[in-house]
């Protein structure tokens, strides 16, 4: 059985056959003496006095099954149940000479009261149940030690038959009370209980009945979950005579943020929006608070899927970990400038169709830009981001890293949501990966560092930062909180997929929204759609009430400064217009006069300058996006040329392109192979040399 962390039951997990599902066997470390008289009252009454088989009782059973009746007795004891019980079989002459052999045998070899013991690990107790100690958890919710005589009495009627004595039924819950009633009866004829008990016993007997017959909660994703995992060995109960779970759920909260995810899921239907999935870990101990799968198992809208366990494209949301390589490797500053223009973007675009032009990094990552993105990866390498994926646990594909090229870092590589939490615990605990917590008694593996502290609260700092996402994200809208919160919105290609992680000093929040059928939504980004339920879900978690504000912050990155810096071009009186704060190693900090001027971005080229090929680079290698019609996938190419040069003929592979104006990019739709391309003066001599281009 498992339980959520504050003690309710959440589910059983059970052996599943064709016909049924069976909860196993429950261990009983010692027979409670009540449950042995209640059970002997009514299976076995002689089963001190006889060796497996009550002679009296077959004599009587013969005679009444002779004379008649509806009814037929077996008159087996309960020695012969275990026999049958370990060996089923039709009933026949045959089979009851058998069970009254085995009975006699298992009393000679083991003796009457670990036959008893045995008996009362194997019984029936319906719906599943077997054993008196896993019949007290499931229908009463306590040890078997703990029984009262009612209870134990009602239980002790249910194995004769199983099916008729149903204890979730009316009916059946009659029946045992009445059969219950004849055993409290014995056991008050013949003083074996004291009378005081046994009036207690049959007062309580008549109002009493399980504690609800339908107790598991909305959350079959999670109960499969929770059996999935101790398929796989993951999970197992700490003590073999308490075969409990102790899981990291908290029902009341899983509740809660279920019907939110219905309530803003209705909001969006009409836009394509069929599923959502979100999860909830706690900060610190990896502890997994919330796991809803669906919108609701039953719906018919692919809600039987776990949408949590499901391969999707991620969009953005790999992102950070492509800065966070670049920032390991030493390829990035925060005080560098990453370029969000048409060169060089290697058939990429951004999903708003605009270029912003030169950037800082942190500005380029809260704007989830996709061309400084693709180029950050080519210029690590597309192995080196394959592999740091794969150690996040993002992915365990054995492809090529060529065979997803740069679009990797815009959502070519599917993942799924529970990965994605997993790696931005990485994040959010100073870059140390941990394994996600389902239950107290869960094996984990042990926790590796897969990032430098300082890398972790740098990218943290970048999706934390509300100024840093203008102009993309507007001020006061859903990624913004009233508290310290880490964001990122990823939007899969056509609108699938609308993805959104963040984090506070809390909690991991993540929401995936989409459809089960992998077809595209209304134009439902990340931001307008699962940003906003991310952000009802953390508020509830944090309990901010409206118009608080907490001043506490992530922590800053260890032997760093904060430092202002310079966005403008600076005002006519020679200060900084819009500025930013970043953290900066102290010997590159500036003196405390005034805000850090950015690099100035290269100045265009002289009038002398040869005529040039500007990009694409000589050997460069570009991977197309599968997600982009083949139109799109297409290649800048551009050139640098003397004043006096007008226009400029493009050759590839030998052959006229395009006749353009000098300052004009071209864009050549890419083919698979290599090529070679040059640009040329038309109508005179002037050429540039030659730049050779893979594309894969």
């Amino acid at each position: 059985m498992v339980y959520d962390r504050n003690g309710a039951f959440l589910t059983q997990i059970g052996a599943r056959d064709a016909a049924r599902i069976d909860y196993g066997y429950w261990p009983l470390r010692e027979i409670p003496p009540r449950v042995a008289l209640a059970t002997l009252a009514l299976e076995d009454r002689r089963f001190a006095s006889h060796m497996g088989v009550d002679a009296r009782a077959l004599l009587r059973a013969a005679w009444r099954n002779l004379v008649g009746g509806k009814r037929r007795e077996g008159a087996s004891t309960i020695a012969m149940q275990v026999a049958r019980m370990q060996n089923p079989a039709p009933r026949s002459l045959g089979a009851k000479i058998r069970e009254a052999a085995t009975g006699i045998a298992l009393i000679a070899r083991h003796g009457h009261e670990a036959v008893l013991a045995h008996y009362l690990r194997l019984a029936p107790y319906g719906n599943g149940s077997h054993g008196i100690a896993h019949a007290a958890r499931f229908y009463f919710d306590k040890p078997v030690e703990d029984l009262s005589l009612a209870e134990i009495a009602l239980l002790a009627a249910v194995p004769q038959s199983p099916g008729r004595m149903n204890l979730f039924r009316e009916s059946g819950l009659a029946l045992a009370r009445a059969r219950a009633a004849r055993a409290l009866a014995f056991l008050s004829r013949e003083t074996l209980v004291e009378p005081a008990q046994i009036a207690l016993a049959t007062k309580q007997l008549a109002s009493l009945r399980p504690i609800g017959a339908a107790r598991r909660p909305d959350a079959l994703h999670l109960s499969l979950r929770y059996e999935a995992l101790a398929r796989e060995g993951l999970i197992a109960s700490a003590s073999p005579h308490d075969p409990r779970i102790g899981a990291t759920i908290d029902l009341s909260l899983q509740d809660k943020l279920a019907h939110l995810s219905r309530r803003y899921l209705a909001l969006w239907r009409a836009a394509g929006a069929r599923q959502v999935a979100l999860m909830v870990v706690e900060r610190g101990t990896g502890a997994v608070l919330a796991d809803i799968g669906s919108s609701d198992y039953r719906d018919w809208r692919d809600g039987a899927i776990d949408f949590t366990r499901a391969l999707r494209s991620p969009g953005s949301t790999l992102k950070p970990f492509v800065y966070a390589l670049a920032f390991e490797r030493g390829a990035l500053e925060p005080t560098d400038l990453v370029a969000d223009v048409p060169e060089g973007a290697s058939g990429v675009n951004n999903a708003d169709g605009a270029f912003l032009g030169p950037m800082l990094p942190r500005q380029a990552l809260a704007n989830s830009r996709n061309v400084p993105a693709t180029n950050l990866m080519r210029r690590v390498g597309l192995e080196a981001n394959f592999q740091f994926l794969h150690d996040l646990g993002l992915h365990d594909l054995e492809a090529p890293a060529e065979s997803f090229g740069l679009s990797m870092a815009i959502g070519a590589l599917p993942t799924k949501l529970e990965h994605l939490m997993r790696a931005y615990g990485a994040l959010a605990e100073d870059g140390v990966l941990c394994d996600l917590v389902f239950a107290k008694e869960q094996r984990r593996r042990r926790s590796i560092r897969v990032m430098s502290s300082d890398t972790a609260r740098l990218v943290t700092s970048m999706l934390a930062d509300p100024l840093a996402r203008l102009p993309s994200f507007p001020r006061y809208g859903p990624l913004e909180y009233p508290f310290a919160v880490a964001v990122k919105t990823g939007t899969s290609q056509a609108y699938r997929d609308a993805w959104t992680i963040a984090y506070s000093r809390k909690a991991i929040v993540g929401v995936w929204i989409g459809r089960g059928d992998a077809g595209a939504m209304n134009r439902l980004s990340g931001a307008a759609s699962s940003a906003r339920l991310a952000h009802a879900a953390l508020t509830l978690i944090h309990g901010a009430k409206a118009g608080e504000i907490e001043t506490e912050s992530f922590p800053a990155p260890q032997g760093r400064v904060p430092v202002e810096m310079c966005l403008a071009g600076g005002r006519s009186d020679g200060r900084c217009g819009e500025t930013l704060v970043e953290w900066v190693r102290p010997q590159k900090a500036p003196p405390p006069r005034g805000a850090m001027e950015i690099a100035a971005w290269p100045a265009p080229r002289d009038e002398t300058v040869e005529l040039a090929i500007m990009t694409p680079e000589h050997k460069t290698h570009v991977w197309r996006n599968p997600e982009l019609p083949a139109k799109l996938n297409r290649l800048a190419l551009r050139a640098s040329a003397p004043g006096s040069v007008e226009q400029i003929l493009w050759m590839v592979d030998g052959r006229p392109f395009r006749l353009a104006d000098a300052g004009e990019p071209v864009y050549w739709p890419m083919q698979p192979g290599t090529h070679r391309i040059q640009a040329r003066l038309p109508l005179r001599p002037g050429a540039s040399r030659t730049v050779e281009v893979t594309i894969e």
